[in-house]
């Protein structure tokens, strides 16, 4: 089911970095060699398309596939002047967590100079960013001055995760329970862990924010039944997966 709300500001996206082409480049590994001590081990996912055998059960997003859960509801944020999807949000059990997807170099992560520019750009803000360990490795858990509907400023508490894959990386933001109460995370973070990230072989620049898109939704196929058969009664109201649609 689809639902449309505009959305004033969109996600920012990322600025890009310069490539540069090598002459004859010597075999390199898929996994970044990233020599951080804190570097998470992906060994449970979250995952790159080539690490999976079926991704059935999953909504397919272009760049990323999402497991589809009991109750969740996804949200789909768009950049009307670009005319494209900028981020995803899951919302499941009191919590919610933005995913963005980006380009990465192929032989080292970024996410340990990207933590330190969003610490950085909170705190010139007027907000707080605290670097600790979590589920993802080192993660940062923010307060992010907003303001609110009386015109007040407030601080909004955001949790910051990245993940190094072969050439792309994974931010995730959560919100909600999931910030500051562990227990009530395990739904989004078995979320962020059984993403299936679709990175494809073009030349992209590091930090070029990949392409998402809204997930197709074939009209299911009646099939023919023998003159006489009686059909099970329909169940309008029965709710499947929710998808939000934000521009």
């Amino acid at each position: 089911m689809f639902r449309r709300r505009r959305q004033d500001d969109p996600a920012e996206e990322t600025g890009h970095d310069e490539v540069t082409d090598e002459a004859a480049p010597e075999p390199e590994p898929e996994e970044p060699a990233d020599a951080s001590p804190d570097a998470f081990d992906r060994s449970r996912g979250p995952w790159d398309v080539s690490e999976v055998e079926s991704t059935d059960g999953y909504v397919d997003l272009g760049a990323v596939l999402v497991p589809g859960r009991d109750g969740m509801e996804l949200r789909l944020e768009i950049d009307e002047a670009a005319d494209r999807v900028t981020s995803a949000t899951v919302q499941l059990e009191g919590s919610a967590v933005q995913l963005q997807v980006f380009a990465a170099p192929r032989t080292e992560g970024i996410w340990d100079e990207i933590r330190s520019e969003i610490a950085a750009g909170i705190t010139r803000q007027g907000g707080t960013a605290d670097e600790v360990p979590g589920p993802f490795g080192r993660e940062l858990i923010a307060r992010i001055p907003v303001r609110t509907a009386d015109g007040r400023t407030g601080h909004q508490p955001a949790r910051f995760a990245g993940v190094d894959g072969p050439r792309w990386f994974l931010r995730a933001v959560f919100h909600g329970l999931a910030v500051h109460e562990p227990e009530q995370a395990a739904g989004v973070e078995d979320v962020v862990r059984s993403l299936v990230v679709v990175r494809g072989a073009e030349a992209m620049a590091p930090r070029e924010l990949l392409s998402l898109r809204l997930p197709e939704q074939p009209a299911p196929a009646e099939p023919e039944e023998p003159e006489g058969a009686q059909r099970e009664p329909l169940e309008p109201f029965t709710r499947g997966p929710e998808i939000t649609e934000i521009r």
